[in-house]
């Protein structure tokens, strides 16, 4: 059996929707905090169990008969150890064979302030000694993507990655990979170090803006805590605009960067094309 935690996110949904593609219905757990916001996957058939990551004395029971599992990491930003801790405790209870873990890019040596808790994640699942993968996911493109309605319409794209080149790619092609994995044979401790197969610059994401937009978009570089008040101005919790702001001027320095391909050769085909996903989400 597999099971895929957080499976109601956007992530969650694409990786069920791709293990229907490659497995029965019948051998796929959904494990979410709210089952009814996957009612439409339980009328195909998959298995919908509640499982809450802050009730971790019910965690083992939900994870009984499951063989592999995705840990997708939580959304709780600074809660996330504790979180995962607990689901890992409670796969070793209920002894699940093999965990994928969606860790950060070059998590053991990124600067970035989210690796922090992918750190400490990913050194529990080694002293758990339950065979694992290491799914480090680069950015999704939808990250950038997001706040292109408000870059077109202000004419400008902030940020503070100055020349950094960003490697992303669409959240599709992760969900895809962990699938890949998440069905594989292997129950070797592997790490993969995932990214898009072409990386750019925000101002070329921004001349990309200009011309899927027929509006003229700027590039404008400024300092991480003007950037990180921005954000929290346009609506963005105070300590995410903290992180998107770090992750921002991390890149500057390459942590969001990676050539070595590894997705495009889990999945067998190239990333989806950045410039691709932006035209979607700006036609959206």
């Amino acid at each position: 059996m597999y099971a895929v935690t957080g499976a109601s996110g956007a992530l969650g949904r694409l990786v069920l929707n791709t293990l229907l593609e490659k497995v029965a219905a019948d051998r796929i757990v959904a494990l979410v905090r709210d089952p009814a916001k996957l009612a439409d996957m339980a009328a195909r058939g998959v298995t919908v169990r509640p499982f809450d990551y802050n009730a971790p004395e019910s965690l083992s029971a939900a994870l009984n008969g499951i063989d592999r599992l995705l840990l997708i990491s939580s959304s709780e930003v600074g809660q996330r150890e504790a979180q995962h801790c607990a689901v890992i405790d409670a796969a070793k209870v209920a002894g699940v064979k093999f965990i994928a873990y969606t860790s950060i890019l070059n998590a053991d040596s990124s600067p970035a302030m989210l690796a922090g808790e992918h750190r400490a994640t990913e050194a529990l699942l080694k002293k758990s000694a339950i065979p694992h993968a290491l799914l480090r996911n680069g950015w999704y493109t939808e990250n950038l993507t997001a706040g292109a309605a408000s870059a077109i319409e202000h004419g400008v794209l902030l940020g503070n990655s100055g020349e950094g080149r960003i490697s992303t790619a669409a959240r599709a092609d992760y969900a895809e990979a962990a699938a890949t994995i998440l069905t594989g044979a292997s129950d070797t401790a592997q790490v993969y170090e995932l990214a898009g197969d072409e990386a750019f610059t925000l101002g070329e994401f921004a001349a990309a803006l200009t011309s899927a937009s027929g509006k003229l978009v700027v590039y404008k570089d400024i300092p991480e805590p003007d950037y990180a008040a921005t954000l929290e101005q346009a609506g963005v919790p105070g300590p995410f605009a903290k992180v998107l702001a770090d992750s921002s001027v991390g890149s500057a320095g390459g942590a969001l960067f990676d050539d070595g391909h590894m997705l495009s050769r889990l999945v067998g085909r190239p990333t989806t094309p950045w410039r691709e996903t932006l035209k979607e989400a700006v036609n959206e």
